[in-house]
């Protein structure tokens, strides 16, 4: 999650089944733009942890 991005702000999971969640003082709705080597070491953590 972004720090302005406002689409999601409010996340229910009561099954525990979200797998990876970041929360960023930066960015907005287009992070790849906006801050892209924040979203690139993001997505690089949540797939290192499922390396095999």
């Amino acid at each position: 999650m972004f720090a302005t991005d406002f689409s999601i702000r409010a996340l229910i999971d009561p099954a525990n089944a979200i797998a990876h969640w970041s929360e960023f003082d930066r960015g907005g709705h287009f992070p790849a733009m906006e801050v892209p080597g924040l979203l690139t070491g993001d997505i690089r953590a949540f797939f290192r942890e499922h390396r095999s």
